[in-house]
């Protein structure tokens, strides 16, 4: 059985519970063990880095210490986090003078050994796209997604999670759960998260403009790996123009017959359903 250490961060708990649940399910389905950081804390997105950049350090350094003691590679689900955990990492390798303020603020000795990884990599890679093409029991056949990666997993480029200009990862799962992806050249656009409270009006346009050029490839849904664009493309879509958003997660565990997918997608303000039982994939 592989092992990792795992932060799920703050989202997972709350705003994308739905996210963590089908992390852990899909996991255990592909005999991952989790095993949860202890005593973890928020990594200040984006609070902290918005305004004091070394406790924009200091927070994300506290946890990774944790993984250190643990010594196993780290997976972060949500890409807020990872990319908060990798940016200090690369601050913290660069900055040996703020290395040693960082350490003195959180009271533990910062090695700079844990590896950070998102689950895409760590399923298609660790595990492999045709074993878990292997153990699909419900084909998503008729779903037609466009992979939906953001900014986070992939700015700035030297902590991206995969190629930055033309991420492949979640569109080969996808392709393994029987899924017909969709082409298209703005998977890694901005949803503009980070204005949703202050600039509604300016993410209204960002989403809507997402959702057309989705519209345009021939999509019937979107699928990401990101709590904050997730919870941006699914609550701010013009009424005329609404598609389902899921987490690849979500469709995993969907697709493997696990339990737990249809209690996910009641948490949705776009209910997927229709959608999924009109595929009968439901």
């Amino acid at each position: 059985m592989l092992q990792y250490s795992y932060y799920p961060g703050c989202s997972l708990h709350s705003t994308g519970k739905e996210y963590g649940l089908s992390v852990e399910a899909v996991s255990r389905a592909l005999e991952i063990e989790l095993h949860e950081l202890f005593d973890w804390s928020c990594c200040g997105a984006s609070s902290a880095h918005s305004t004091n950049s070394e406790l924009a350090v200091a927070l994300p350094a506290r946890n990774l210490v944790f993984a250190e003691k643990r010594g196993l590679d780290v997976m972060v689900p949500c890409a807020a986090c990872y990319n908060r955990l990798r940016l200090a990492q690369e601050r913290l390798a660069a900055d040996a003078g703020l290395r040693g303020r960082v350490e003195e603020s959180i009271g533990y000795p910062y090695q700079g050994t844990a590896i950070i990884r998102s689950p895409m990599d760590i399923f298609a890679y660790d595990i492999g796209c045709e074993a878990i093409a292997e153990r699909v029991v419900n084909a998503l056949s008729g779903l037609k997604p466009v992979a939906y990666y953001g900014c986070l997993w992939l700015r700035p480029a030297e902590i991206a999670a995969e190629d930055p200009e033309n991420p492949l990862l979640l569109d080969k799962i996808l392709q393994a759960l029987g899924a017909e992806c969709r082409q298209w050249s703005f998977a890694t656009d901005c949803c503009g998260g980070s204005l949703t409270i202050s600039r509604p009006d300016q993410v209204g346009r960002m989403v809507g403009g997402l959702l057309e050029m989705a519209r345009e490839a021939g999509a019937n849904c979107l699928v990401t790996a990101c709590p904050l664009c997730l919870a941006n493309l699914d609550m701010r879509q013009p009424d005329a123009s609404r598609l389902p958003v899921f987490y690849f997660t979500e469709l995993m565990a969907l697709a493997l017959g696990l339990a737990g997918p249809e209690r996910w997608f009641k948490s949705h303000n776009v209910d997927p359903r229709p959608l999924l039982k009109s595929l009968q994939l439901l």
